[in-house]
Parts: C-alpha cells; sequence; structure tokens
C-alpha cells in the first residue's frame, strides 16, 4: 500500500475522522486509524464501536492495500507539515514510512484485519435536507441534552420524522429543547431514533454552512449520514425517549415579549449575585416590564428591571438562570416571548415570530 498526496488534501480528512479515536481505549487497534486505497482513492476511517466516520480523497502514485496507523500520531505529523508538502506514504512490512521533503517518519502498525467496522445497516428510511439546515437544528437543541444521566436515552438527541417534517428533540429532564424544520418530500411512517451525545457532537463539528445536501439514512439500530465523500454512522441508543410534547405547557396564555439581547443582559447580570448550586432567579411580571431578582445565602440581592410587551400582573415564578440563558442564546430573532400558565407552570421559551424553535424550563421553588 502507498500513495502520494498533498498535506492540505490529506489533512482535512483527517481532521474529520480523528475526533472520533478515543484516546484510551480497551482495544489496542481502536487508537488507529484504518487506512485504505482502493479504486484510485484513499479513505481513512475512525471508530470507537458507537461512531464511525468514513473520509475519502483523492491522491497520485496509488499502490492498493490496507493497514491500521496510530490516528493521533498521525494527525500531529501531518498537521506539523509545512504548508503546500507534498506527502509520500508507504508501507513496508509492519511499519509505515512517511516521507515530506527532508522529513522522514516511520510508525508502527496493526492489521486491517484486526479492525472493526459496520457493516452495510438495514435502511428503513432516507431523507435529504440541506446541510446547513440540519446543522442549526442540531446546534440550537444539543445543549438541552444531559451528560451521564442514569436515564440513559437522555444522554442524546431524538430525531423525530413524521410525515413532512423533521424534529430534533433534547432534554435533561430540567429543560427541553425543540427546533423543526419541514422537509421537502413525505416519509413512509413515523420514525422516532436517539442519536448518542458523542455522535451529535462529531455530526455538528463535520457540517458546515453552505449549499450542500446531506442524506440521512434510518436503520434500525443505525444512523448514516452521507455528506460529500464522509459517510457517518452512529449506533442508536436503545431505549424510549420520554413524550416530550407533554412537556410543552398548554394553555400558556401569560406572555411577555422582549428584547431578547436586553433580557440576556439582565439575566446575566443578576446571575451574579444568585445561589452558586441552584442559579435561581424569580421572573416577576407586571404590566410592561418584567422584574428579575436574585438572591443568595450572603444575604446579597440583584434586581433588575426590563421593558416588557405584557399585561399580565403578579405573577412571579422561579427559574434556573443558566437554562434560560441557553435558550436565549439558541434563539436567532430580535425579540423572545415568554409562556407561562402560573406560578408552578413551566416557562415556554420562543422567538416572537417563529414557533418553529421552542425551549422548555422547569420551574424553581425560590
Amino acid at each position: 500500500m502507498q500513495f502520494s498526496i498533498q498535506r492540505e488534501a490529506l489533512l482535512k480528512p483527517l481532521q474529520q475522522v480523528v475526533g472520533v479515536v478515543e484516546r484510551r481505549q480497551t482495544l489496542p487497534v481502536l487508537a488507529n486509524l484504518l487506512v485504505r486505497v482502493a479504486d484510485g482513492r484513499v479513505s481513512l476511517t475512525g471508530t470507537d464501536l458507537e461512531v464511525e466516520m468514513v473520509a475519502g480523497t483523492a491522491a497520485d502514485k496509488l499502490a492498493d492495500g490496507e493497514v491500521t496507523i496510530p490516528a493521533r500520531k498521525l494527525f500531529d505529523i501531518v498537521r506539523a507539515l509545512p504548508d503546500g508538502a507534498q506527502i509520500e506514504l508507504k508501507l513496508n512490512g509492519d511499519r509505515v514510512a512517511l516521507n515530506a521533503g527532508r522529513s522522514r517518519f516511520t510508525l508502527a502498525t496493526l492489521p486491517a484485519s484486526e479492525f472493526p467496522t459496520i457493516d452495510e445497516i438495514e435502511l428503513v428510511e432516507k431523507v435529504s435536507l440541506p446541510e446547513e439546515v440540519l446543522k442549526d437544528l442540531m446546534e440550537r437543541t444539543a445543549f438541552a441534552m444531559a451528560n451521564q444521566d442514569v436515564r440513559y436515552y437522555l444522554n442524546g438527541m431524538l430525531l423525530d420524522l413524521q410525515e413532512h417534517t423533521l424534529r430534533c428533540v433534547a432534554t435533561d429532564g430540567h429543560r427541553l429543547a425543540l427546533k423543526e424544520t419541514q422537509l421537502e418530500s413525505s416519509v413512509s411512517a413515523r420514525r422516532q431514533i436517539i442519536i448518542p451525545r458523542k455522535g451529535v457532537n462529531e455530526l455538528i463539528g463535520l457540517f458546515e454552512t453552505g449549499d450542500g445536501t446531506v442524506e440521512l439514512e434510518f436503520g434500525r439500530n443505525h444512523l448514516r449520514v452521507r455528506r460529500g465523500e464522509v459517510v457517518f454512522t452512529s449506533k442508536l441508543i436503545d431505549g424510549r425517549f420520554p413524550d416530550y410534547e407533554a412537556v410543552i405547557p398548554l394553555g400558556a396564555d401569560k406572555r411577555a415579549t422582549l428584547d431578547r439581547e436586553v433580557l440576556r443582559g439582565a439575566l446575566l447580570r443578576a446571575a451574579i449575585l444568585s445561589n452558586e448550586k441552584y442559579r435561581g432567579v424569580k421572573l416577576e411580571l407586571s404590566p410592561g416590564k418584567l422584574r428579575i431578582v436574585a438572591h443568595n445565602p450572603e444575604q446579597e440581592e440583584a434586581v433588575e428591571e426590563v421593558e416588557a410587551d405584557t399585561s399580565v400582573s403578579d405573577l412571579a415564578v422561579g427559574f434556573n438562570v443558566g437554562y434560560l440563558l441557553d435558550a436565549l442564546a439558541a434563539l436567532r430573532g430580535e425579540r423572545a416571548r415568554l409562556n407561562l400558565r402560573d406560578a408552578q407552570s413551566s416557562c415556554l421559551v420562543q422567538e416572537d415570530d417563529n414557533d418553529q424553535s421552542r425551549h422548555v424550563i422547569m420551574p424553581l421553588r425560590l
């Protein structure tokens, strides 16, 4: 196996796949990338047995073959070479020789036969949508995923596919984020899958803004995403996601519309004196304004008043200020709308002119 390639042409696919590889592995081969030369191209594969990323590129002076090479070392070497360097990589026995100009490197390898790869998935549904749309969906909901929660099905993101709509939903049990988009074609049946947290983060890092299109292939146990010469495959979390639609408060008719950045600034200032453990702030609504109050065990207090388009009076509800700030950061419009029902209800945070993005925050007792 051998090939010749310019540094930049190899660096990009390396960057795309190396993030999948964990630094600490139970199997030595999982610290390596599978490098395969076939059909006039070079492909690089990284996996941690949960997610797999394959990226391909064109090269010169090709000799077919495959081997696994230490992922981090290969990436660090290529990244450290000067711009425009021509890289020659050749397999000699159980070692790989990498030459670039006056630089010479010899790396240990492991047989490609030891490398685990995900076979073809059992396809049940396939949809296509613009890359920047899917990136936006995931970015605006991923923050609400749980992290190492014993309820393992919360440590990921739900993709809910129904009729002409794709929804991304995430929750950690204290807040929920939902963003949806319309699909060009309808699907045969409703599908719900949960992508693990690592898979979500890898996809967000992979996607770019532009005119590209991605294909989502829904399998029974896997999701496969095709984007140009990159193929991403993730195992799915085997669990039942909560009935998220039941969490969205119904009859939340007490509304306040505010300038999003003004509200965000007021919350940031009030948060300075909030309780470090619970980070609670109280929202007090009265006609024409929103009052934000924070206390801490040192008996310190912060009070902020913000102009609001509301006619609600005598309503006070406590929330985690961090959750409010995360929800506001995920909105794009200039004005945000807070929807409440009573002093014990959740808060539904939305853009004033767009219902496709919804964020639900559970109340705190202050």
